[in-house]
């Protein structure tokens, strides 16, 4: 076995490996960008080597800088997780000319199933069976329109030097299909250094169904059981599980076989995964193979209670892999949700910033490549930690991870955490038939309510506001000289007026003290009665007119106030001091300004158009995703002032929409004269 080794990767896949390989007596080598010098997975490993600055291409993407990291700490094997250079030929061949053990596939299969189209061609040779589509060489647009239209809709465009969902759009109707070309090409270009694409038929709500296999340098080749990762958004997995609820023991058997004999045909060594689309009368067509290991591995390893990086060290030092299929058993079920730092009701929008609190469940498993004080950047996948919970059956998995995702604490930035107990209580996923629809099918983003309420609107999450009212109050009672007094005045109790800024709305509350620790809250129109029953570190407790909740909270260096209240989470900033015209702008005024650092890659629409709420009008890379920033309401683009190629921070303005003025109904030339500032006539 190795006596060294670096991992040529970060975040929580390295602190996961590096786990394996301490319980081992293998000693790590963590890498570290600029950005990632106080990082996890830095401070977890033996040694940590600087490889260059934050950008992936200047660091974990940079194989010369890799391979002397290597050299200059005596690593002799190489473990590159997943995603980075996981999946590049180059990054293995160059690994093995070092004289370096890649701990991975050959750099043959790695190219050879790297290109879904070879990839495909070499499916349909070994007789699996694949979803009809064009992986020809003709790339131009006029070859790719007109395979597309002999498929039919809909249809599925794809990179074919990558996965991920980078790459990918589905397309419903041919007018769309030149724009979504186009789209998918640019974003391929950028995550995997190639434009090429593929088309496929895009089947009608089926299933992700995955199998596990592992191969040795004996020849043995085995399958581990499937993994359902139907449960997506952006083409992403954010729920796994294992086995599938929709697989039996004889489909579980030719999967398993079909995989096997997919992995015999590439020659491959290592672990690796096929994935499968199933559809609901059994039959199933492969998609692609990951050379790799999977960010959802850890179902894998709860049901069959194996080491999956353990045996991928043992393959790569060249020992046969210790179990034959025949001694393959699985035993219960495990679901695993990954955590993200994003906005699900703003188009699942990554989010940066520093996570202020972090707390990890107890009695699950949990991979995580942070801590409190991590700071979430542009340059890096948003996923904060993998919750992961087994049981004896589904149905105790599953209220297992429920329970533990509530007790998880991420204050400081907005994550998915909420959504994702919204997906496992879903009817659907209870009954075991989620497909790749789910989301779409059953996830309304609440940012489609209006967001134009005026100033003094009353909020639907009145507890949460009255919460953050009565926490800013106290953390200013808390620095007078005499804090029992703040909340009276010479004529008795006091009222405090409040504006708080949420999202982009501000909103009007009065808090009233009533007596104790009670206080009467009105927010807009509705009125509570709030209570502070304890108040311990970022943890208090607060009754809402006799409902009692746990909210969690914190305050970031510019005193916004992030919070957590029966799994919502939101940032309320305390405006009352501030001027209007500030209130105004974080009501809402029609700017556009980037949620993160990134790149502008596409502008689409000139300054003077009209537009609509909800149209594209900008394309900002950022994250190895493209995100579309879309129009606030409808308008006038009135300015535009950026440009393509151009980097940007948030809160720089890209653009501003001026409204439509408002006409009074049936007000007539009198309306029209208002709205637009004339004078009143005299009629």
């Amino acid at each position: 076995m190795f006596a060294k080794i670096l991992i040529a990767n970060r975040g929580e896949i390295a602190c996961r490996v590096i786990r394996s390989c301490r319980a081992r007596g293998i000693r790590t080598v963590a890498v570290v960008s600029d950005a990632d010098r106080h990082a996890l997975h830095a401070r977890l490993a033996d040694e940590a080597f600087e490889i260059g600055a934050a950008p992936p291409r200047d660091s974990y993407l940079n194989i010369e800088r890799l391979i002397a990291a290597c050299k200059a700490t005596g690593a002799g094997a190489v473990h590159p997780g997943y995603g980075f250079l996981s999946e590049n030929a180059d990054f293995a061949e160059a690994c093995t000319q070092a004289g370096l053990v890649f701990i991975g596939p050959p750099a043959e299969a790695i190219r050879l199933m790297g290109n879904k189209a070879e990839a495909k061609r070499r499916m349909r040779e070994a007789g699996v069976p694949c979803i009809p589509g064009y992986d020809g060489t003709d790339q131009s647009d006029a070859t790719l329109i007109r395979e597309a239209e002999k498929i039919g809709l809909p249809l599925m465009i794809k990179a074919a030097a990558g996965g991920g969902g980078r790459g990918m759009r589905r397309v419903a109707d041919f007018a769309d299909l030149p724009a979504a070309l186009a789209s998918a090409r640019s974003e391929a270009e950028s995550a995997f250094g190639s434009g090429e694409l593929i088309l496929e038929f895009a089947l009608t709500a089926p299933r992700h169904v995955e199998v596990q296999v592992f191969a040795d340098t004996q020849g043995n080749v085995i399958h581990l059981g499937e993994r359902d990762c139907s449960i997506q958004r952006r083409h992403q997995k954010v729920i796994e599980e294992a086995p599938s609820p929709a697989v039996d023991a004889a489909l579980r058997a030719r999967m398993g076989e079909a995989a096997v004999r997919a992995a015999r045909a590439i020659g491959y060594v290592g672990a690796g995964t096929i994935e499968f689309l199933l559809g609901s009368e059994g039959d199933f067509v492969f998609m692609e193979m990951n050379t790799r290991l999977q960010v959802e591995h850890p179902v894998t390893e709860l049901v069959t209670g194996l080491d999956l990086v353990e045996l991928q060290l043992r393959v790569a030092a060249g020992e046969p892999l210790p179990l034959a299929q025949a001694d393959m058993r699985l035993d219960g079920h495990a679901i695993e949700a990954r955590l993200y730092a994003e906005n699900p009701d703003a188009g699942f929008l990554p989010q940066t910033g520093t996570l202020l609190v972090w707390r990890e469940p107890a009695g699950v498993r949990v991979d995580a490549g942070v801590d409190s004080g991590t700071e979430i950047t542009s340059h890096y996948d948003p996923l904060l930690a993998k919750i992961v919970a087994r049981g004896a059956t589904r149905g105790e998995a599953r209220q297992k991870l429920i329970a533990a995702l509530r007790e998880t604490t991420a204050l400081g930035l907005l994550t998915n955490k909420a959504f994702l107990v919204g997906c496992l209580e879903h009817p659907e996923f209870f009954a075991g038939r989620a497909t790749t629809d789910f989301i779409a099918a059953h996830f309304t983003p609440q940012a489609d309510a209006p967001q134009e309420a005026p100033l003094g609107c009353a909020d639907p999450r009145t507890e949460l506001l009255a919460a953050a009212a009565l926490i800013f109050a106290q953390h200013s009672a808390a620095r007078l000289p005499q804090p029992e007094l703040a909340f009276w005045r010479s004529s008795g109790a006091a009222t405090t007026h409040f504006t708080l800024g949420i999202g982009n709305r501000a909103v009007s509350q009065r808090l009233t003290f009533v007596e104790g620790r009670r206080f009467q809250a009105t927010v807009g129109e509705t009125s509570i009665e709030v209570e502070l029953i304890e108040s311990e570190g970022d943890t208090w407790r607060f009754a809402f007119s006799g409902l009692i909740y746990e909210v969690r909270h914190a305050f970031d260096a510019d005193g916004r106030l992030h919070l957590e209240v029966d799994g919502a989470q939101s940032v309320v900033t305390d405006l009352t001091m501030q001027p209007a015209q500030a209130r105004e702008s974080s009501a809402g005024s029609g700017r556009l300004t980037p949620p993160m650092n990134g790149r502008i890659v596409a502008v689409l629409a000139e300054a003077g158009a009209q537009v609509k709420r909800g149209q594209g009008l900008i394309v900002l890379e950022s994250m190895k995703m493209e995100h579309t920033l879309t129009a606030p309401c409808d308008g006038v683009l009135a300015e535009l002032t950026c440009a393509v190629g151009e980097q940007v921070a948030p809160g720089r303005l890209l653009a501003r929409v001026e409204a439509h003025p408002v006409i009074p109904a049936k007000a007539g030339i009198q309306g029209f004269r208002v709205a637009h500032g004339f004078p009143l006539s005299r009629e």
